[in-house]
């Protein structure tokens, strides 16, 4: 069983030799992207709430 458990931790330090970390202008990057999409997807279904409450208002009221 410990030789099962040594082989995977082995395996795993080679895998994450292998990886290719992103850089800090890449993860800058990265991150501004993901916040900007946030901000533009939050405001779009905000906009589309307000829409959807006008109709639902109308049709009730």
């Amino acid at each position: 069983m410990f030789k099962k458990i040594a082989k995977f931790l082995k395996e795993v330090r080679q895998e994450l030799r292998n990886v290719v970390w992103p850089t800090k202008p890449d993860l800058k990057e990265g991150t501004t992207v993901v916040i900007a999409f946030s901000v533009i997807m939050g405001i779009f279904i905000w906009i589309v709430d307000i829409i959807f409450t006008q109709v639902v208002n109308f049709v009730l009221f």
